[in-house]
């Protein structure tokens, strides 16, 4: 990972040191890991649920977020989403969109620099 990359990382939130660690220091399988997040629907699922009024899908695929950017380091990320998880736990659909956006702008942050990063 270029310094680049490493500094955007960190800027968005994300410890890309604690996640190479969690690697076992391969940072060739954490680069692996983390541009398959490019490839996550649960973020599409979230939304979708969310406007269709499926607390339960929607807090399923918030919850799988929740662990997937937990893995990955992405902090702000998790912490974003996990704003969205207890409102969804509860079944509380309006909480949740109110958290929408937050969590929204975290993950377009988190998507462009994967994108920079694969390209």
């Amino acid at each position: 990972m270029n310094a680049e990359i490493r500094d955007r990382l960190t800027a968005a939130g994300a410890d890309p040191d604690s996640a190479i660690a969690r690697f076992m220091g391969n940072e060739g399988m954490y680069q692996k890991f983390a541009l398959k997040f490019l490839d996550d629907k649960n973020y599409e699922t979230l939304v979708n649920a969310l406007e269709s009024g499926d607390a339960k899908s929607a807090f399923e695929a918030a919850h799988t977020l929740k662990g997937v950017a937990g893995n990955l380091s992405f902090q702000a990320l998790g912490e974003a989403v996990s704003e969205l998880v207890e409102p969804l736990r509860a079944g509380d659909l309006e909480g949740a969109r109110e958290k929408l956006p937050e969590f929204t702008r975290c993950y377009e942050e988190i998507v462009e620099i994967l994108r920079e990063w694969k390209a």
